[in-house]
């Protein structure tokens, strides 16, 4: 009898594009999927952050570029995922982390933070993976898509209705994604993290009511850290979940369990 194989967590000759990528989630994804062996094109607003931690990571060995995107920028970032494509080919791999979030009371919320939450969160992220499963349809080649999403796409929280509701529209997305493509062999899966340390979450961990809120709803008894979310990207991006799509990846501690 032929004993099963694991199928590998390697990503070896795999690119991948990740947004939001100069800092936090973004940031922590770019580093695990280079040390599984992708090369990495990293996005962000900004070129100063991108170009020092290529640097960092190739002084690593790890394979890795920059490139600015404004993922809110539907036209500029259709045309940049083009140009890629066009010069290097389909990506086969897509963490969406770009998000932005305004958090208010439901009643104080007003129609400029709602739109910029709205077009980053929802457009922009749906735009952008519609732009890399082109590239990758186009090529005739199965992917892993993977968009950055929150528990807060399974429930519901203080000061964060419009951030909710956003995620909860990533979710549906991605789901309707994911039977569109699966004849093409394009997985689309989202990951939900609790609250992660990072310094775009400071200010709320920095409110000791809030904060007690948060360690009261982790069953787990600890925030989350960036290194929660690494091998869950790794596991989604790799041939180790090669039957996995249209779902979500709880990184929560517990939150959603109740």
């Amino acid at each position: 009898m032929t004993l099963p194989r694991t199928p590998s967590f390697r990503l070896d000759g795999k690119r991948a594009l990740v947004t939001g990528a100069s800092s936090g989630i973004g940031r922590a994804c770019t580093v695990a999927l280079a040390e599984a062996g992708a090369h990495v094109t990293i996005a962000a607003r900004r070129i100063e952050p991108l170009e020092a931690l290529v640097a960092e990571m190739q002084a690593a060995d790890m394979q890795a570029e920059a490139m600015v995107l404004d993922v809110a920028d539907i036209a500029a970032t259709q045309a940049s995922i083009d140009e890629c494509v066009k010069q290097s080919g389909a990506f086969d791999i897509l963490v969406n982390s770009a998000g932005l979030a305004r958090h208010s009371p439901a009643s104080d919320t007003t129609e400029g933070d709602f739109d910029a939450v709205i077009d980053l969160n929802i457009k922009g992220a749906y735009f952008l993976t519609q732009a890399v499963a082109k590239g990758l349809m186009a090529a005739g080649k199965p992917g892993s898509l993977i968009n950055i999403s929150s528990q807060m796409a399974k429930v519901g929280g203080l000061d964060r209705a419009v951030y909710s509701a956003t995620k909860h529209a990533v979710e549906g997305f991605t789901k309707s994604m994911a039977i569109e493509w699966g004849k093409s062999g394009i997985r689309v899966n989202t990951i939900c993290p609790t609250f992660i340390v990072t310094p775009l979450t400071q200010s709320t961990f920095d409110r000791p009511e809030r904060r007690a809120w948060i360690e009261s709803k982790i069953q787990l008894g600890r925030i989350g850290e960036v290194e929660d979310i690494m091998g869950g990207v790794v596991y989604l991006a790799s041939d180790a979940s090669a039957l996995i799509t249209g779902t979500a990846l709880m990184i929560d501690g517990g939150w959603t369990a109740e």
